[in-house]
């Protein structure tokens, strides 16, 4: 396709500087030469791209707390993001019924104790056998361990934090009766997160010379892990290998079940430039875009790669410091309009 030219000696418009990553985006700068109203960008060089893969944050320590024993919620402590300390408290059941059964079990108590001593007196002058002694012991243990499986009961009602952390659910509210086993709250320990991920066993290898990931959070936030673990055997159905990625402490810590995209160092392809899709001129196999070089647009070829979101790698044809349109349409009706003036 043959270049257009046209001369446009008009003032400064927006440059808005493309980083490597699609959304990187330099503060806006003057393209002296371009037409007004027509925003450009300058090109700078790619690093290297590499493919990522979605995976899930985990906690390698949390919690469901439940309920141990049954009851009705007197007191709820805490609500999801808090940050709770250990042994703090996070519910509290009423204990009337299981006060109640203590003070009973504690009264039997009482009474075999009494009677086992009045056995003991009569055994030594021989007035009872030493079975209805023995009778009378065993009816004492019973009475106890029956007043310690109470107690452990009451205890049940006042449920704490196992360890420092956050409380990502709450299942109950006050005034709610609760049966045994019935979730009431979950925690997890923020200073140890991990995610995993499965990689075609192709990669494997090269991930496991080379452990190191880059994890994208769904906040923005991307972090490096050198704390990689690949997996010895691939998945038999889809030939694919897990790897888990541990991630070092964070403030604020990425919550369990949030998404993230991990990828490698060792998977890394070419650096790229990347440009906006808008700024790509696509009719049939041609590919092209409007740069801005010496005060003239001219339309030039070039090799599109990979797209991710709005940013399209350019494989060839632009070199890092050029100036290209940021809209293609609007480009092309700058040099219309520039034309018709000629």
């Amino acid at each position: 396709m043959p270049m257009l030219h046209a001369r446009l000696l008009l003032p400064a418009a927006l440059v808005i500087a493309l980083g490597a990553c699609a959304g990187d985006v330099a503060p806006p700068a003057p393209a002296p030469g371009a037409p007004v109203g027509l925003a450009t960008l300058r090109v700078e060089a790619g690093r290297p791209s590499a493919h990522a893969w979605d995976g899930v944050i985990e906690a390698e320590r949390q919690a469901v707390l439940s309920a141990q024993t049954a009851g009705r919620v007197a007191e709820v402590a805490h609500d999801v993001g808090d940050h709770v300390p250990a042994g703090a408290l996070l519910v509290r059941l009423s204990a009337v019924e299981q006060q109640a059964g203590a003070d009973a079990a504690r009264a039997r108590v009482r009474l075999a104790e009494a009677t086992y001593r009045r056995m003991a007196e009569l055994a030594r002058d021989r007035y009872v056998s030493g079975m209805q002694l023995d009778q009378a012991r065993a009816e004492l243990d019973a009475a106890r361990a029956q007043l310690a499986e109470l107690e452990q009961q009451r205890a049940y009602t006042v449920v704490h934090a196992p360890y420092t952390g956050f409380v990502n659910a709450r299942h109950v509210h006050p005034g709610e009766s609760v049966g045994i086993g019935q979730p009431l709250m979950a925690m997890f320990e923020p200073g140890a997160m991990r995610i995993e991920v499965s990689v075609p066993q192709s990669d494997a290898e090269a991930i496991r010379r080379d452990p190191v990931a880059s994890v994208r959070l769904d906040d923005g936030r991307t972090v490096e892990s050198a704390d990689v673990t690949v997996f010895p055997a691939a998945d038999a159905a889809s030939h694919s290998v897990r790897i888990r990625v541990r991630l070092p402490p964070l403030d604020p810590p990425p919550w369990p079940g949030t998404t993230a995209k991990v990828s490698f160092r060792s998977t890394a392809g070419e650096a790229f430039p990347r440009i906006p899709a808008s700024a790509l001129v696509r009719r049939g196999e041609v590919n092209a875009v409007y740069v801005l070089k010496d005060d003239r647009l001219s339309l030039r070829h070039v090799r599109p790669g990979g797209q991710e979101g709005d940013a399209v790698e350019v494989i060839s044809g632009l070199e890092p410091g050029e100036i290209i349109a940021v809209d293609a349409t609007a480009a092309r009706r700058a040099l219309v309009a520039a034309r018709g003036k000629d």
